[in-house]
This record gives structure tokens, C-alpha cells and sequence, in this order.
């Protein structure tokens, strides 16, 4: 069986329903490009939606970031 690509995983990811945000992407699938992958699945003709979401870090600064969902 072929190995996977980072694109795949995420593209399945999506598929089972799941949002998935960089750092998910990065623990789960050692994917430190999501954005890139988003783009690439949009030019596939993949209706991904984007929301900002903001956290704080480990230093308790503000930080941004998105969580991308797959639209049915």
C-alpha cells in the first residue's frame, strides 16, 4: 500500500468531518505547511472554509490563528 501524503491525511482529516488547525496539523501528521495544503485542496476545487481563532502561548501572549473546515 502507497504511503500517504501530508495532503492526503489532511484531505482525510476533513473528509471524516474534523476541523483541523496548524498545530494539529503539525503533532498529528508532522505537516508544518497547513496553509499550503488549504491553498493546494482549494485549487483542487475543495470547499475549505477558514475561521480565526485566537489562544494565548506559552508566555500567556495573544496569538492568531486559523482552523480550516471542510464545507459538504
Amino acid at each position: 500500500m502507497a504511503k500517504l501524503s501530508k495532503k492526503e491525511k489532511v484531505l482525510y482529516h476533513l473528509k471524516e468531518g474534523k476541523s483541523i488547525t496548524p498545530r494539529q496539523a503539525f503533532f498529528d501528521y508532522s505537516a508544518m505547511r497547513l496553509s499550503a495544503i488549504i491553498f493546494d485542496l482549494k485549487e483542487d476545487g475543495y470547499n475549505i472554509k477558514s475561521e480565526r481563532e485566537t489562544s494565548r502561548d506559552k508566555f500567556g501572549d495573544k496569538v492568531s490563528y486559523a482552523k480550516y473546515t471542510l464545507i459538504k
